[in-house]
């Protein structure tokens, strides 16, 4: 079993990869699930609710960490590390690498605090590899526009901020693949999701991961 996270900023075509590894492995009769994040749990989703919800007082900075931490440790506790003991692939949206992309890069709190909280809100727990969709902002703002008019959808409260914002998150990604090549696989997302799958597959099948 793997534990397999996908992070990038949103619109970079995380939940599509997901969902194509996703069918591999079931072709290959692996047991697995995909999970979330903020979320991925009751206490999870109700904590994802307060943090990406427009309301006229917003969480803070630090505010907004420890609810992430909170529905993280949560997540792991009843949904990750048992999935994990029961020998299943965990494919999740988001996980620790997030907090320190959005919350170190992009609101600037001290990245030893940010790393500090996810040891303590994992209970040290690491993806065996993480894989980053790295995409645009003006790309990354073309697709969510494009998402909402299909969906007749609103951006959420992190999807709205500033670009500036965005482009922090984005160098908070790649700063951490680029510190941990080993465990990182960065994918350029303006490939065709075709193009993406098979680089996933590729890699994962020089890992001996899949057969």
């Amino acid at each position: 079993m793997f534990f397999v996270v996908f992070e990038g900023l949103d619109g970079s075509g995380k939940s599509s990869l997901m969902k194509r590894l996703e069918s591999h492995l079931k072709n290959q009769g692996t047991d697995l699930i995909m999970t979330r994040e903020p979320g991925g749990t009751t206490v999870g989703d109700e904590i994802r609710e307060i943090i990406l919800k427009k309301q006229a007082q917003p969480p803070s900075s630090r505010t907004e960490l420890l609810l992430y931490q909170a529905s993280r440790s949560q997540h792991v506790d009843l949904v990750i590390r048992p999935a994990l003991a029961a020998k299943k692939w965990v494919l999740c949206d988001r996980f620790s690498a997030s907090s320190i992309a959005f919350q170190g890069g992009g609101r600037g709190i001290s990245l030893d605090q940010v790393v500090w909280l996810n040891n303590f809100s994992t209970d040290m727990l690491k993806p065996d590899l993480t894989v980053l969709l790295d995409l645009s902002v003006e790309d990354s703002k073309k697709r969510r526009t494009n998402r909402e008019n299909q969906t007749a959808t609103s951006e959420d409260r992190i999807e709205a901020e500033a670009d500036s914002f965005h482009e922090k998150v984005r160098k908070g990604f790649l700063d951490q693949a680029h510190a941990d090549p080993k465990n990182w696989l960065v994918l350029n997302a303006a490939h065709t999701p075709e193009e993406l799958y098979q680089e996933l597959v590729k890699n994962l099948t020089e890992r001996q991961w899949l057969r």
